[in-house]
């Protein structure tokens, strides 16, 4: 089967009825739960893009209250899990300041992880991947804007940089 164009899919769906159209999106919702979840987020969260924040900030919390050091490799793992986690909210979004705000929010959490006596060179990389990340998001946003995150950026320096 060949997908058709983003463009001539857009629009199909202008052309169609209100009916048949929630009728396909709660049908292209039931095959996947990342187009659920994107429903969601459209439909109940973008409204309020701070409280989204709030909430994804408030689940990686939980997320490295929970992690338990039981060897290297799986407490990269575990790391690795939390990202995974911040990255559809990223992806849902869209917006440049959400990446800032929530990627800031996890790199300050591993910040003290990396300086201390789990860290390990492969959750440096991540680290390091994570302020690059961040770096490249904030020249996006405008200069007012980022001079808000320009002081918990500078925090993120790690003195093996």
């Amino acid at each position: 089967m060949k997908a058709t164009s983003t463009n001539q899919i857009k629009k199909t769906l202008l052309e169609l009825e209100p009916v048949e159209l929630s009728t396909l999106i709660l049908r292209m919702a039931k095959y996947k739960k990342e187009n659920k979840e994107l429903l969601s987020y459209l439909l109940y969260e973008s409204a309020d893009e701070g409280q989204f924040i709030e909430s994804v900030k408030s689940e990686i919390d939980e997320a490295f209250d929970t992690l338990v050091y039981s060897g290297s490799y799986k407490y990269t793992k575990q790391i690795r899990k939390i990202l995974r986690l911040i990255q559809k909210p990223i992806k849902y979004s869209g917006l440049p300041a959400t990446q800032v705000e929530l990627l800031l929010h996890f790199a300050g959490k591993l910040k003290p992880i990396v300086e201390g006596r789990y860290g390990s060179n492969v959750l440096m990389n991540i680290y390091i991947r994570q302020v690059k990340l961040i770096a490249v998001a904030m020249s996006k946003l405008h200069e007012d804007i980022q001079y808000d995150y320009k002081k918990q950026f500078e925090d993120l320096a790690i003195s093996e940089f």
